[in-house]
């Protein structure tokens, strides 16, 4: 179907959205006011129980969306249906945004991976922490060798239980964002992991994970993910041979604590090679939101233009992560985590 040319001359793209719960609210407000983009219809089967949609047509099924005639949608519906609206999108030759985590499962996230990619259809996962301000000029610096050898990654994601989550567990819904930012900033994937989980709010899933890892470069990383926590914390701290990058995703600041150079003349504490407290910088950074900039990415992306997308061969390493952080965790051993896919464009060898 045909769209109007939008104000700068390019094409009016046709939008839809498939879920209106917490995370399909913030869509349907960032899709409203997005340029070049018209959001066409909504798809929900509960209808627009909270007025979400604005005046935006509420369709039951992703049929009645597709019949609409769109160029991509969005999906935020629970991570359990994933899979098959994902692949309904694909038969219809319409792109995807799909929340994270991709799937519920390792297979299912492949079977998504293969539909979309034998159609040749744009498809990108909602990983939104790739798009924090702090966490892009976190990357940049890493990447422009301003840490030197990055030798450890902790991140920290506690707060109390969100009561919109029902069928995934906190290392699906919560664990997956500091795995993919940590590949994602350091550039290097997962060899192995070894966690413990409990639950302890009397759902069937876990509601706390605590993980330690290593990268494909040695750098070892940790992670500590709850819901139990009245503290809402976002932290990510990088240790490298110059110092240390601490980033706030709540607050989007990056701070750098450098290596100091002062000598000692304790003879004692001179045996030990340690490092010093340095300076502390608190960078100036712009701060955009990171679901628009996400929005206006795909966007693009939907449009042939380059861009830095999170694509599903990435989304699906982060649900191969997740996986074995959840069998270490079982089994009470440490997992080892599937070789790196080395090729993002052609799907995975059997």
């Amino acid at each position: 179907m045909s769209a109007p040319a939008g104000a700068a001359g390019r094409r009016t793209l046709r939008a839809g959205l498939i879920g209106l719960g917490a995370m399909g609210r913030n869509h349907a407000r960032v899709l409203r006011g997005l340029d070049g983009v018209e959001l066409v219809a909504a798809v929900d089967p509960a209808g627009d129980r909270t007025g979400a949609a604005r005046g935006v047509p509420v369709v039951h099924t992703v049929a009645e969306l597709v019949a609409l005639g769109v160029d991509y949608a969005v999906v935020a519906c629970p991570t359990a249906h994933h899979e098959a609206v994902g692949l309904e999108l694909a038969a219809n030759g319409v792109c995807a945004l799909i929340e994270k985590p991709l799937a519920h499962s390792v297979a299912a996230a492949e079977r998504l991976v293969d539909a979309f990619e034998a159609r040749g259809l744009v498809a990108g996962v909602g990983h939104i922490e790739r798009f924090n301000p702090a966490l892009q000029s976190l990357r940049a610096r890493l990447e422009a060798g301003e840490l030197g050898e990055v030798f450890q990654v902790v991140t920290r994601r506690q707060g109390p239980f969100p009561h919109r989550i029902a069928d995934v567990g906190v290392v699906k819904d919560l664990a997956t964002h500091d795995i993919d930012l940590t590949a994602w900033v350091t550039g290097q994937d997962y060899c192995s992991v070894a966690a413990r989980t409990v639950s302890k709010s009397g759902r069937p899933h876990e509601d706390m994970v605590a993980v330690v890892g290593e990268l494909s470069d040695g750098t070892v990383v940790s992670h500590l993910v709850n819901w139990l926590s009245p503290l809402k914390e976002r932290f990510t701290a990088v240790t490298g041979a110059r110092g240390c990058f601490v980033a706030d995703t709540l607050t989007a600041d990056l701070t750098f604590y450098a290596n100091g150079a002062v000598t000692t003349e304790w003879e004692a504490l001179r045996a030990f090679r340690g490092v010093a407290e340095g300076d502390m910088v608190r960078y100036a950074i712009p701060k955009r939101e990171p679901l628009l900039v996400e929005h206006e990415r795909f966007r693009d992306a939907v449009e042939g233009k380059p861009g830095d997308l999170v694509t599903l061969r990435q989304g699906l390493r982060t649900v191969q992560v997740s996986a074995a952080v959840l069998e270490s965790a079982q089994r009470r051993t440490t997992v080892a985590v599937r070789a790196r896919i080395a090729d993002e464009t052609q799907p995975e060898p059997a």
